[in-house]
């Protein structure tokens, strides 16, 4: 059963509202606080409010983790890949404390605890391509970090990184699947959870400043969903590259997000587990990150420079460069009987000077409106923090009394709940073994 503050019962519409609108039946729920997206940042903002003593309710346009969250590789980062150059960044300063937390959460130690199958490897490797320059990258990532890199003897290497030739060193940098991670922290707030198709939402704000969202079933597909007004005290945006469609709903400028866009590489086949980042210069050449198929395959997602640098290459051209640069970066080791694949994912931030990545996760206020970005996939309980500091003066003081499950069932109206994304290697990608 979901934990936190008791919903307000429904109640008839006043006549003349949006609900009118919806249908004659619609029903009434006042809320601290609606959260539009359901990445891993919406579902840890939503138990956060909800922890908090807030009454809280997530609205999905699609599915569960649904974009960033299902294209991420689940590296919990500790400030490793912007400390490459010797430099203590303003990315590494702001990154560094998020793996003892993570850390916490999946020992169960601290809330949210994320205890079921979300953890993939308790650390990384890392190892340098064997050129100078991947020796001085290496260098630097020692330098600031609260997670450094541990020097391995050779027969303690991972089987994957046998035939390098650079150093390879242990870095305590968690790795967890995402999709756990999602069905982690949705569970327990299952019946905060609503699907609802962009079409079915209208917006309305009031003049004591509440906004109210109205549920249309006529617009739809939802069976057997009634019409519902929502009465949300705070808003927040939590839906990456949604949220410039939502805050224009809003009356919102839309330039305060931009979107970078990376070509992800997929491996499957008879391989090695393996997590960790081959180091040339001051970036990470390549990010390897393992898991399994339904088929009870290996797969690697490979992400780091070769997605970075080679997003305008269709994905023959992308799938064969990418191969031979993991090669390479794995000391000269043959892939032959490997199937490939690529996607793109597109990366939503706030705006920045020349479009570079952010150093910090993002949030910000536009009266009720909250828009939330987490810049990294480590940084979603600080930006959740953030959240809660900027909604919690204009929310009603915490109720103590926890929610009855019916309560709560009655008041979805029949708007089902939102199912998990697939992992990306699930998705009808095209695969090929490439020469």
């Amino acid at each position: 059963m979901a934990t936190g503050p008791d919903l307000h019962d429904t109640r008839p519409a006043a006549a003349g509202t949006p609900a009118d609108r919806a249908g004659s039946e619609a029903g009434s729920v006042a809320l601290g606080a609606v959260i539009f997206g359901g990445s891993a940042s919406g579902l840890w903002i939503l138990n956060r409010l909800v922890r908090a003593g807030h009454s809280a309710l997530l609205i999905e346009a699609d599915r569960l983790g649904q974009g960033q969250t299902a294209a991420c590789q689940g590296i919990i980062h500790g400030g490793l890949k912007y400390t490459l150059d010797g430099r203590l960044s303003a990315s590494a300063k702001a990154i560094r404390s998020m793996p003892s937390v993570w850390r916490q959460c999946l020992a169960g130690e601290r809330a949210p605890a994320l205890t079921d199958g979300v953890l993939r490897a308790p650390y990384c490797h890392l190892w340098h391509s064997g050129r100078v320059l991947g020796r001085l990258g290496l260098v630097g990532a020692r330098r600031g970090l609260r997670v450094t890199p541990v020097p391995l003897r050779h027969e303690d290497r991972p089987p994957a990184l046998a035939d390098v030739r650079g150093e390879v060193c242990r870095l305590d940098e968690q790795v967890v699947s995402p999709r756990r991670l999602i069905a982690n922290l949705a569970r327990p707030l299952a019946n905060r959870l609503l699907r609802v198709e962009p079409d079915a939402v209208g917006i309305e704000r009031r003049a004591d400043g509440d906004v109210e969202i109205v549920l249309d079933p006529d617009r739809s597909a939802a069976a057997g969903a009634l019409p519902l007004v929502i009465e949300a005290r705070v808003v927040v945006l939590a839906a990456g590259t949604g949220n410039a469609a939502l805050r224009a709903r809003f009356g919102l400028s839309t330039d305060l997000m931009q979107v970078r866009s990376v070509q992800m590489l997929l491996a499957r086949g008879d391989l090695p587990v393996l997590n960790g980042h081959c180091i040339e210069g001051a970036a990470a050449l390549v990010t390897i990150t393992s898991d399994r198929d339904a088929a009870g395959r290996t797969v690697w997602q490979i992400g780091g420079g070769v997605s970075e640098d080679h997003i305008d290459l269709d994905s023959g051209a992308f799938i064969r460069r990418g191969r031979r640069i993991v090669e390479a970066a794995l000391g000269g080791r043959s892939l032959a009987g490997t199937e490939w694949a690529a996607y793109r994912a597109d990366k939503a931030e706030v705006t920045t000077a020349g479009g570079h990545r952010p150093a910090d996760a993002f949030a910000r206020i536009d009266g009720r409106v909250i828009t939330a970005w987490p810049t990294k996939l480590a940084l979603v309980p600080r930006l959740a923090e953030r959240v809660l500091a900027l909604a919690a003066p204009l929310l009603p003081e915490p109720r103590g009394e926890r929610p009855r499950a019916s309560l709560l069932e009655r008041q979805r109206r029949g708007w089902p709940a939102p199912a998990l994304a697939p992992p990306p290697w699930e998705r009808e990608v095209p695969w090929t073994a490439a020469a």
